[in-house]
């Protein structure tokens, strides 16, 4: 009976990555319902995650960031997560990419301990732990991503001095943001929604002008 019930929730949160354009290829959503329980079981209770949203938590967290996926390009080799927390979208992006190294940058070593859980668990091969402030890093990758880090103008300053050339900064923006991100230095290259989602804020990517 569990099999069948856990077959039922691979096949259901396929549907859902379809509908947003992700595809959920091999292992994926198992590892993905996997982080889930680790989640609910883990980081809720630490504080990690907001214990509101512990109904929707598949929603607002595990949907909300495998939008990032549609951020990356063919060419990108390397990310890091910015104030990584819970692993929230990096290791989401980690386990549908596993071509793409992704570096979890958290300077709380509590948090820290859990990101190794995770990783462990999920057997993630293309993660890195990095526990440092972030204004002192020494990373050139691809992609930054930022979820819930700063406002945009502060996170693109932590971000800009890591990405290589051609990089970008793929930002979780509020809701009502739209396209009139303005931030002092960056070029707004596109931003990406989805209807499926009617409480996210849009993604904003952001280059260098």
């Amino acid at each position: 009976m569990f099999h069948v019930k856990r077959d039922a929730e691979i096949a259901e949160l396929r549907r859902q990555g379809e509908r947003l354009g992700v595809s959920l290829a091999g292992e994926a959503a198992a590892r993905l319902l996997t982080y889930e329980t680790l989640l609910r079981e883990w980081a809720l209770p630490a504080g990690m995650v907001g214990r509101r949203d512990a109904p929707w938590l598949r929603e607002r967290h595990i949907l909300d960031c495998l939008r990032a996926v549609q951020a990356v390009e063919a060419t990108d080799r390397t990310a890091a997560d910015l104030g990584s927390g819970a692993g929230l979208p990096g290791i989401v992006v980690a386990t549908v990419l596993p071509e793409l190294r992704v570096a979890l940058v958290e300077r709380r070593r509590r948090r820290a301990g859990f990101l190794e859980l995770a990783v462990e668990r999920l057997g993630l091969e293309n993660v890195e732990i990095v526990v440092a402030e972030l204004d002192r890093l020494d990373l050139r990758v691809d992609l930054c991503f930022a979820r819930a880090l700063a406002p945009p103008s502060d996170t693109w300053r932590l971000a800009a001095p890591l990405l290589a050339p051609g990089g970008r900064l793929v930002y979780f923006a509020g809701k009502g943001s739209g396209g009139r991100l303005e931030v002092p230095g960056a070029r707004l290259v596109r931003m990406i929604e989805h209807p499926m989602l009617e409480g996210a804020g849009p993604l904003a990517i952001m280059s260098r002008q």
